[in-house]
């Protein structure tokens, strides 16, 4: 059966059609299609995504995304039998868009509505990448812009939140030393860059939580800190741009404490759960650095490490081929779902109703 599954939670469009199995046959499904609009010049100048401005950026490429989609997949609209959407947790405004075309689809096509958690789907991804392995259970990594967490992943549907960040996420952390150091939008991919001719051991910045019992993520005193290294204690501004060779070593001092941070709080997650499996998913399992470290501790741990392409790191529509396991448990959403901007608890308590919401059932 075919998936068209849309991808709004921040400042990616996106858009993905997929085959998977119809219930109650379990599968992994295949990607057919997976288009995604960026906005990262629409944000880059404000250094951060601007909620408004995603928004409205979402209601001008959301069709013109569905519609390559569809082609690139070479498939109609009447040929989908079934509509997901990512409804938390991301920006308010940018859910609604995604929601609302939704839910329009799933009315029109007379098809199930299935709605996901867009963490969740984060880790799924792992599994469309290795189609042919068992990711779960796992221990699951979230790094992300807006999210730093690490779960119990009992299956693709069922995970229990083991800790995240008490404040900034990784991700967002990257962005904001990115703009302390002069750097451009997004901070990631910049500060990996710049990082590359910079001494990671040249400033001993702090590592919160490291050697802390606390399943937890702390990231604003690590900022603070590259700040006062940058400009004294009395973080004064200051016109005059910092010798690269400075900048250089602040970023790549930087980006080991929170590469070291990660990793250690994963072991530390393997240990307790027993589990033998971690997968990672976000935009911050893109960074280069990340991937090497946490692939030298799952090494020395002897675990099996599961990390998505690049393509499936960052926000995209593919993971919402989650949808399929969702599907199979009969958590289809009614056509009066709604939005869960905050951070909420993947799995459990997913809000999903267990009828048959808008239209007919999937076809067996």
């Amino acid at each position: 059966m075919l998936l068209l599954a849309l991808e709004t939670t921040c400042d990616e469009t996106g858009a993905a059609v997929l085959d998977g199995p119809a219930p109650p046959m379990i599968g992994v499904p295949r990607v057919l299609s997976s288009v995604v609009a960026s906005q990262i010049d629409l944000h880059e100048r404000f250094g951060g995504v601007v909620p408004e401005i995603a928004a409205r950026a979402h209601v001008r490429q959301l069709l013109p995304v569905i519609d390559e989609a569809l082609k690139r997949a070479g498939v109609t609209l009447a040929q989908i039998h079934m509509i997901a959407v990512a409804t938390r947790p991301g920006l308010v405004g940018a859910l609604i868009v995604g929601l609302t075309a939704a839910k329009s689809l799933a009315l029109a096509l007379d098809v199930p509505l299935v709605a996901i958690d867009h963490l969740e789907g984060h880790l799924y991804a792992c599994q469309l990448a290795y189609p042919d392995r068992e990711v779960y259970p796992c221990v699951g990594l979230v790094v992300s812009g807006g999210h730093t967490s690490l779960y119990h992943c009992r299956g693709p549907i069922d995970a229990e939140l083991l800790g995240g960040t008490i404040d900034d996420a990784a991700g967002e952390a990257f962005d904001k030393v990115a703009s302390l150091l002069g750097l451009g939008y997004p901070g990631g991919p910049e500060i990996e860059r710049v990082a590359r001719s910079g001494n990671p051991k040249a400033f001993a910045f702090p590592r919160s939580f490291l050697h802390d019992e606390r399943i937890a993520f702390s990231f604003s005193g690590l900022k603070t800190a590259v700040l006062y290294a940058l400009k004294g204690q009395d973080a004064r501004t200051t016109s005059v741009a910092p010798p690269p060779a400075l900048v250089a070593d602040l970023a790549a001092s930087f980006q080991d404490a929170v590469v070291e941070i990660l990793a250690a709080k994963a072991r530390q997650a393997l240990r307790r759960t027993g589990l033998r499996r971690l997968g990672l998913g976000g935009g911050v399992a893109a960074n280069g650095r990340f991937r090497d470290r946490i692939a030298a501790m799952a090494r020395d741990e002897g675990v099996e490490l599961f990390i998505p392409p690049l393509s499936l790191c960052t926000d995209n529509a593919a993971m919402g081929g989650i949808a399929f396991a969702k599907l199979a448990a009969g958590q289809v959403a009614e056509l009066d779902v709604d939005v869960t901007p905050g951070l909420v608890r993947p799995g459990r308590s997913n809000g999903s109703s267990t009828k048959t919401g808008a239209g007919k059932p999937a076809p067996a």
